[in-house]
């Protein structure tokens, strides 16, 4: 089947040609004539397979047929993700594809500036591509207008989900018609996917081109057992010797990826680091490098790499397994994209041996695995437990680039620190007992006037209740 079947506008076809494609991939085959009827989707895919032209191409063809003239005009399609490299990619994808057509869009991310944002808007845009938090921060200084918007598309829907963007989106969905087109697609098929589908989408259609979280089959997987101490050595001696000359390399945590970028500096390998705390032009700049190939070695967390488009990746390489399973698809699917093989391996110490079970369980087959010879494992090395890095949930969030909206404990927080410091200088003068907070650092409300000691803040947990398949539709109240 050629794109000319799927009923898309000459223009579209155009922009489709000067890419340099002919052919439709199997998603986009099922997915853009669904969406041309005016239906909701639930669609699986694995990343690399062109899903993101699965619904940028129809959503252009829809928008087109009533183009709003010159000057302002309101928001017709919104398309949320949960990062900014996801955004910044599917914001390119409608500029090539809406070239020909006279449409504008706009992407906004927190990271940068919001002012050159606010202006963009303010000239009228037919299509925003937005990650949650930046987008809640528009609304709330009233810089965005959501109430015409006539297509929906939540873009890596799981990955929402496990950064804890839910209630995000509830608000987001307060500020929509009740009445549209709604897009989901997703990488991974997990229940709580099921359940947001049973929420949100009217009559959908199901479409799926893969197996429930399986990793893409243009991907060799392999399993390098290997002692903890002596992987960055594994490593850096794979790269040289098989003279690989662009590897993405996946760390759990920023700190992690920070280091061993340095070390590999060391052996000689030009390597960069990218992550949450990088500040958006810094993320670009490096990911601009590895491009050109003037970085070897780009060390990532799972956060800052969700959304890395980079054609032809030979290799993906996790120096760390993650902690979610679901997690190494998403890693290796950044390899063996659009048809093109790719190579996915795994450096394994004795520590992760039940996340790699884990991740097996979820593939539903076993990994090969293969002892590079001079680096075998010590069997008297014992297995430690691995240690998750500190509020992951606030770090994913920072990645996405939420502004002020997410940060209502900013003031007690600044509040706090100034009691601490002010019984710092003066706490123990004469003897006077202090009734601020203690001095050591922890999750303690502040201390009520004449109580020595105060009393540990609760963990919040959240309940999201049950909600019923025939809640039309939950997510709005």
């Amino acid at each position: 089947m050629s794109f000319q079947r799927l009923g898309l506008s000459a223009e579209l076809l155009r922009a489709v040609a000067e890419q340099g494609y002919s052919e439709p991939t199997p998603i986009q085959r099922q997915a853009i004539p669904v969406v041309l009827q005016g239906k909701d989707i639930l669609a699986g895919a694995q990343t690399g397979t062109g899903k993101t032209a699965g619904f940028t191409l129809p959503l252009l063809e829809l928008l087109q047929e009533h183009a709003q003239g010159k000057g302002s005009r309101p928001i017709r399609a919104l398309v949320l993700t949960p990062t900014r490299e996801l955004a910044a990619q599917v914001g390119e994808s409608v500029e090539i594809y809406g070239r020909h057509l006279p449409l504008r869009s706009a992407v906004v991310f927190g990271g940068v500036k919001i002012k050159p944002q606010i202006e963009r808007l303010g000239h009228g845009v037919d299509i925003l591509v937005a990650t949650p938090g930046r987008l809640l921060d528009h609304a709330q200084q009233k810089t965005v207008d959501l109430s015409h918007v006539e297509i929906l598309v939540l873009d890596e829907a799981d990955r929402m989900l496990d950064m804890g963007f839910i209630h995000d989106i509830r608000r987001v969905l307060k500020l929509l018609p009740p009445k549209r087109q709604n897009l989901l697609f997703s990488a991974t098929y997990s229940k709580d996917i099921k359940q947001l589908a049973n929420d949100l989408l009217n009559e959908p259609e199901l479409i799926e081109v893969a197996r429930r979280n399986t990793a893409a089959e243009t991907v060799a997987q392999l399993i390098y057992p290997v002692d903890k101490a002596r992987k960055r050595e594994l490593l850096a001696h794979k790269i040289g010797a098989e003279n690989w000359r662009q590897v993405l390399v996946f760390t759990r945590t920023k700190h992690g990826a920070n280091r061993l970028a340095k070390q590999l500096e060391k052996d000689g390998l030009s390597a960069s680091a990218i992550h949450g705390n990088k500040s958006q032009g810094a993320r670009t700049r490096a990911l601009a490098d590895f491009k050109r190939g003037d970085v070897r070695v780009l060390v990532a967390t799972d956060i800052a790499a969700r959304g890395l488009d980079i054609d032809q990746l030979p290799h993906v390489v996790n120096f760390e397994l993650p902690n979610v399973p679901e997690d190494y698809v998403h890693r290796i699917g950044r390899t063996g994209r659009a048809g093109n093989e790719g190579e996915a391996i795994s450096l394994v110490c004795v520590d992760e041996l039940k996340l790699l079970q884990d991740i097996e369980r979820v593939l539903q087959r076993k990994i090969p695995q293969e002892v590079v010879p001079g680096y075998e494992v010590d069997p008297n090395i014992q297995a430690e437990p691995i240690r998750k890095g500190r509020d992951t949930r606030r770090q994913q969030a920072e990645s996405s680039g939420s502004g002020q909206h997410k940060r209502p404990r900013n003031a007690s927080s600044k509040k706090r620190a100034h009691s601490r410091s002010s019984q710092a200088t003066t706490g123990n003068r004469g003897g006077n007992r202090s009734t601020s907070a203690p001095k050591q650092r922890s999750e303690a409300k502040p201390a009520r006037p004449g109580s020595r000691t105060p009393q540990p803040k609760p963990s919040k947990t959240v309940n999201q209740g049950s909600r019923s398949k025939n809640q039309i539709p939950a997510l709005l109240g």
